[in-house]
């Protein structure tokens, strides 16, 4: 089993923090999801949502300022796994302007009503809609 830890920023639109993957991962290449990646041995899923966060965006925020949302079993046909996904958010007074594109083609806040539509890592399907439609998603747009 692999671990995993993600992050979805909700700027003040209710937009969506998202990330374009390119064609180069193992794990859903040039799909829509969040960003984040795998954990480092013995690292727990806080602090890995952080540094995730910070090396694909430029963000860096507080372990205390993400609310954990779920823990996940997700499958991953690249490593014919299920996986442990810790699925962060936090809400932003951010633009695209302050997000640097680490990884991916971009990374871009994506308006809430579109984010479905995309065509989404399968954590991403598996997380979203639930995100999108619970209560720490319209605590984070309040």
């Amino acid at each position: 089993m692999h671990r995993f830890a993600c992050v979805v920023l909700v700027d003040r639109h209710g937009r969506l923090l998202l990330q374009e993957r390119d064609e180069h991962p193992v794990i859903d290449p040039e799909k829509w999801g969040m960003c984040g990646g795998h954990l480092e041995p013995g690292e727990d899923p806080l602090t890995g949502a952080v540094r995730e966060l910070e090396e694909e965006t430029g963000v860096l925020l507080a372990p205390e300022d993400l609310t954990l949302v779920e823990v996940a079993t997700v499958f991953h046909a690249a490593y014919d796994s299920h996986d442990e996904l810790s699925f962060y958010a936090a809400a932003v007074d951010l633009t695209d302007d302050d997000v640097v594109c680490g990884e991916g083609r971009q990374i871009v806040f994506v308006e809430a009503g579109r984010v479905l539509d995309l065509d989404l890592t399968g954590s991403a399907r598996q997380v979203l809609p639930g995100f999108l439609s619970g209560p720490v998603y319209s605590r984070l747009c309040a």
